[in-house]
C-alpha cells in the first residue's frame, strides 16, 4: 500500500507465525499479538486526516487475508487481525471494515464452518465485530468515481497461505501409487494360498477389481487434466475483460476522432461556401455599375476629359463642417 512502508510484511509476518502454531485459539493469537506489540502500529499519527488514511489502509490490508483462496487457519487469524486492529485503532468515530456485498455470501458460509467444527472462540469474535457495527457493506471492494479510469491493483497472494486446490495430486503420489501396487500384489497371493486352486483364487473372495490400482493411476491423470484445462480457462477469462476494455478505448477514440473531424469539415465547408457567395454577389454588383457606367459613354473616346459641372455634395451627419461650394457665373448680356 502507497504509503504504509512495511505494513503488509508485518500483517503476513503475525499471520505466518499463528499458521505455523498450527491451531484456531485465540488464546494464542493473543499472545503473538502482545510479544509483538502489534497495537502500536497505529501510533505516531498526529493529525486526524492522516490517522483516518492510515487506519483504511492497515484494516484493507488484513481484509484481504479473510476471503477465499486462503486457508482455513489464515482466514481465522484474518479475523482476529481485523477485531484487534478494530479495537486498537485510535480514530473517532472508528473506521469501519470494508465488505462488498459479494464477498457476504462467503462469510456466512465461514461462518456456518466454524460452528460445524465447533470453534466457538472465532465465532465469538465475529459476533462481536457484528454487535459493534464494525462492517461497512458496500456494493464495490473499491471505491470508485465518475468518469475515472483507474488500474485497480491486483492481490499478490502468498503462496504459503494459499488453500491447496491440487489435494487428490498431493495424495496421489507416485510413492503412494507404487506401494499401492505392491500391496495389492501380495492381496492376489495370498488369496492364491487360501484358495483350493492355488494358481487363482477363489470367486468368493474377488471382492475388489484386480485393475484398482491401474484405474486409480488413470482418474488421477483425468483429473489433473481437467485441473490444468480449468486455470487455462480461468486465465483467458481473466484476460478478455482486458482485451475488451482495449478495444472499447480504441473504438471510443476512434469514433471521438471521427466525429471532430467530421465537426472540422461542416465547419470549413460552411466558411467556405459563405466566402463564394458573398464573392459572386459583390462581382455581380461590380459588372453591374461598370455597364451602368460605360452605357452614355459608350460613343466617346476614352483618352477625352468630361466637362460637367461640380454638384454640390451634401454634408454629412455627424459633422459640424460646411463645405463651400462655387458655382458657375453667369455671362452678362451685350
Amino acid at each position: 500500500m502507497d504509503g504504509v512502508p512495511g505494513l503488509k510484511e508485518d500483517c503476513e509476518e503475525l499471520l505466518g507465525a499463528f499458521q505455523q502454531a498450527d491451531t484456531v485459539r485465540f488464546e494464542r493469537f493473543a499472545e503473538l499479538w502482545r510479544e509483538r506489540r502489534f497495537h502500536t502500529i497505529f501510533y505516531g499519527r498526529i493529525r486526524a486526516l492522516e490517522r483516518n488514511k492510515i487506519t483504511k489502509k492497515t484494516l484493507d490490508v488484513a481484509q484481504q487475508y479473510f476471503f477465499p483462496p486462503y486457508s482455513f487457519q489464515i482466514r481465522v487469524g484474518a479475523l482476529y487481525l481485523l477485531y484487534g486492529l478494530y479495537n486498537a485503532q485510535l480514530c473517532q468515530p472508528k473506521q469501519k471494515i470494508r465488505i462488498a456485498l459479494k464477498h457476504w455470501p462467503e462469510i456466512q458460509k465461514f461462518q456456518l464452518d466454524l460452528l460445524d467444527a465447533q470453534h466457538y472462540d472465532a465465532v465469538y469474535i465475529f459476533r462481536r465485530l457484528r454487535l459493534a457495527r464494525a462492517f461497512h457493506f458496500t456494493a464495490m471492494p473499491k471505491p470508485l468515481t465518475y468518469r475515472t479510469k483507474k488500474k485497480i491493483e491486483k492481490n499478490d497472494f502468498k503462496e504459503e497461505f494459499k488453500d491447496p486446490s491440487n489435494r487428490v495430486n498431493s495424495l496421489i503420489t507416485n510413492d503412494v501409487l507404487e506401494e499401492l501396487m505392491n500391496i495389492h500384489d501380495h492381496y492376489q497371493k495370498m488369496k492364491c494360498v487360501i484358495s483350493a486352486d492355488k494358481s487363482q483364487p477363489d470367486k468368493a473372495l474377488s471382492l475388489i477389481k484386480d485393475d484398482f490400482v491401474v484405474n486409480l493411476k488413470d482418474i488421477a491423470l483425468e483429473h489433473q487434466e481437467w485441473q490444468q484445462n480449468r486455470m487455462k480457462l480461468l486465465q483467458n477469462a481473466e484476460v478478455a475483460p482486458e482485451a475488451e476494455d482495449k478495444k472499447k478505448e480504441e473504438t471510443l477514440l476512434k469514433s471521438e476522432g471521427s466525429e471532430r473531424a467530421n465537426a472540422l469539415a461542416r465547419i470549413k465547408y460552411k466558411s467556405y461556401s459563405a466566402v463564394v457567395e458573398v464573392s459572386r454577389s459583390r462581382r455581380h454588383r461590380q459588372v453591374q455599375l461598370e455597364s451602368s457606367e460605360s452605357g452614355p459613354s459608350c460613343g466617346k473616346s476614352p483618352g477625352r476629359s468630361k466637362k460637367g459641372s461640380r454638384t454640390p455634395q451634401p454634408a454629412r451627419r455627424g459633422s459640424s463642417e460646411v463645405r463651400e461650394v462655387s458655382l458657375p457665373k453667369r455671362r452678362k448680356r451685350r
